[in-house]
């Protein structure tokens, strides 16, 4: 093997290892136990969850999109 090859093998092998670390060091942030002053609210429904997390960035994107499609469309009218 020459030297590059290794140097990459153990660089994969040190974040391999480090973000398993990670991984294993945050993991009772994972539990389902409650603690003090733990105080969930209701659970979503599925209509509110889709709405939330894919219908609300699609119409954002859409809305910042058309803003900036008129903005660049007023552009060029007025170097004409």
């Amino acid at each position: 093997m020459s030297n590059l090859v290794k140097k990459n093998a153990l660089r994969a092998g040190t974040i391999t290892a480090g973000t398993a670390l990670m991984l294993l060091m945050s993991s009772p942030a994972f539990a389902l136990t409650r603690d003090d002053g733990d105080d969930p609210g209701p659970g979503l429904s599925v209509v509110q969850t889709l709405g939330l997390y894919v219908a609300a960035p699609i119409v954002l994107f859409l809305v910042i999109a058309g803003l900036v499609m008129a903005g660049d469309k007023s552009r060029k009218q007025s170097k004409v």
